[in-house]
């Protein structure tokens, strides 16, 4: 039954996700964030936990496989672990599906394979989310006060906003050259600008949400690295046994004309 509820979570909400964020070109994550990186990986766990899991459940993980991340089982009970939960247990949240959906609309979804869940032809999931946490804006006609441009009049508000801070959605006029004559044709663009600056640099945010990314990516296949390993070695032991299949075949085939 779990099995069937991941695979039904991800199978509707991928044509959410290409349909979000069909307009929108998204950002690529940096190239220097290394899903093999304990350090990007604990920090995002950190960053989950603190400001993610108060609404959104990570219902197919549990506490202790972040020990898979370098942290003792000690380690996690005393930074990421605020409730009275056992470090064997499940990811949950206590808000009940029905008070969220009265509090906002619908309930947060589970972020265990949200990373998986939206990707789409315009790049993975760890790209979407990538974007999509930085690029929340104020929009006073919603019921938040934010809005965000790769998903437009989402339930969610911007949490991170202290950390990042205020952006607004000005509209830029573009001239485009047209033909050989000089002509130009002019173009209103949307774009996203500061505002109000927050706690971090920018640049100092973007790696923060890069390594909150990374760790929902890892959430959702955690046995990805062990799988690649192991994929490799096989690979290695096929090609040996190739070698010797081979010479067992041109022994056997070596008076045959």
């Amino acid at each position: 039954m779990m099995l069937a509820r991941m695979l039904i979570g991800m199978m509707l909400a991928a044509p959410i996700a290409a349909a979000a964020s069909e307009s929108v070109k998204l950002d690529r994550m940096p190239a220097d964030v290394n899903p093999n990186d304990p350090t990007s990986l604990q920090r995002g766990a950190q960053v989950y936990v603190n400001y993610c899991l108060g609404c959104h459940s990570a219902n197919y993980m549990r506490y202790n496989r972040l020990t898979d991340l370098g942290l003792t089982e000690q380690q996690i009970r005393d930074n990421l672990v605020f409730t009275g939960a056992k470090v064997g247990e499940l990811m949950k949240i206590a808000m009940e599906p029905k008070d969220s959906r009265d509090w906002f609309g619908a309930p947060p979804p589970d972020l265990t394979v949200i990373a998986r869940s939206r990707s789409s032809g315009d790049g993975s999931g760890a790209d979407w989310l990538y974007t999509y946490l930085r690029s929340f804006y104020r929009d006073p006609s919603r019921p938040t006060g934010w809005n965000n441009a790769v998903f437009p009049n989402v339930g969610m508000p911007h949490m991170l906003w202290r950390l990042q801070g205020q952006q607004v959605l000005k509209t830029e006029v573009v001239a485009i050259p047209r033909g050989a004559k000089g002509e130009v044709e002019k173009h209103e663009v949307q774009k996203l600008v500061l505002d109000q600056p927050g706690s971090m640099k920018p640049a100092e945010y973007d790696r923060l949400v890069a390594d909150l990314v990374n760790f929902l990516a890892y959430m959702g296949e955690p046995a990805r690295h062990f799988r690649t390993q192991l994929g490799i070695w096989a690979l290695f032991i096929l090609g040996v046994l190739f070698v010797f299949a081979y010479l067992l075949k041109k022994e056997f085939w070596k008076d045959v004309h």
